[in-house]
């Protein structure tokens, strides 16, 4: 088996598709979630996942550390929840007189921070800081997370009642805004019938799953979209799309350069999940609202009117002329 080792594209996406191949055993019927957590990976971004309890978010997780021959680990967000039991603390060691650092949880690769919403501020800027500049301070002293950290934050978007509203400098740091729905028939079909057959698809530990690849190679993978072409009409193209949201009548508050500079990033990582190595419009169009649907605020008359983030983007979009 040939190793991701440098910007080869067709081993990357070989190697891409295998790991697909191997999660979409476990996790059915959630192929948009999985390419887009995906893609969140390979651009080294973070994904606010957003759907309703049951829908396999957790279980995508854990999947994917395996398959990745990663670290996960997972925190239940709650609103006694302290900084200090994200990040860790220092503990007075008796026997040498001395402080110890006792490691948080944010101290791994791939972290779920469930029902994020459910924490207060101060416990959410804790995470804010890690997930900006993936290294955390505690006392005053500095200390540097993984190469891979990466942040799958999931909430309900049913259940607002004790949550605290996410602000809009940590919504920002999300590459991605997923949103998760039900599986179609015949896959719920397949995870009955597999539950049936006393093989439940939540215990991937004990099925077939085998890692694929290694932090290695992924950070190999990410260097790859170094060689993803963009022409430069679609380069202005995903230009337009972003200082559009900053004039439409509908919006309060636009898209940042972040805004741009994400949507170029996730275009290039759907590109190399594909198996090409330029970008298409395509790409743009499928990535617009997992990467500025949150990033935007829409006017008040326009939510009085029962206007949508996702309707107010497709307008925008059926707007600007697609490059050819």
């Amino acid at each position: 088996m040939s190793q991701i080792t440098g910007p080869d594209l067709n081993i990357v996406r070989d190697r891409l598709v295998e790991v697909r191949n191997q999660i979409c055993q476990v996790v059915l019927g959630q192929e948009a979630m999985l390419e887009q957590m995906m893609i969140a990976l390979l651009c080294g971004g973070h994904a606010l996942v957003e759907g309703v309890p049951g829908t396999a978010k957790t279980l995508s997780v854990r999947v994917l550390a395996r398959v990745l021959s990663c670290k996960w680990k997972r925190i239940q967000f709650t609103p006694d929840l302290m900084p200090s039991d994200i990040v860790g603390t220092n503990v007075f060691d008796m026997s040498n007189n001395s402080f110890s650092l006792r490691q948080g949880p944010i101290f791994t690769d791939l972290l779920l921070a469930d029902e994020i919403n459910r924490a207060p501020a101060k416990t959410q800027s804790a995470l804010l800081e890690a997930m900006s500049e993936r290294h955390s301070t505690i006392d005053g002293t500095r200390y540097e997370l993984s190469e891979i950290f990466t942040v799958f934050a999931t909430q309900n978007p049913i259940e607002f009642e004790g949550t605290y509203p996410l602000p809009e400098a940590q919504q920002d740091r999300f590459l991605l805004k997923i949103k998760v729905g039900y599986p179609d028939e015949q896959a719920e079909l397949s995870i009955l019938q597999a539950y049936d057959s006393g093989k439940p698809l939540d215990h991937p530990e004990t099925g077939q799953l085998r890692p694929v690849i290694n932090v290695d190679e992924l950070l190999a993978a990410r260097n790859a979209l170094s060689s993803v072409k963009i022409e430069p009409g679609v380069l202005r193209y995903i230009l337009s799309i972003v200082r559009e949201t900053r004039n439409h009548d509908s919006v309060l508050v636009g898209a940042s350069p972040r805004g741009s500079i994400s949507l170029l990033l996730a275009s290039k990582g759907r590109t190399l999940l594909h198996g090409r190595d330029f970008v298409t419009p395509d790409d743009v169009v499928a990535m617009t609202e997992p990467v500025l649907g949150h990033r935007i605020t829409l006017a008040a008359d326009a939510e009085i009117s029962g206007s949508t983030t996702s309707e107010v983007l497709q307008s925008i979009l059926d707007k600007i002329e697609v490059p050819r």
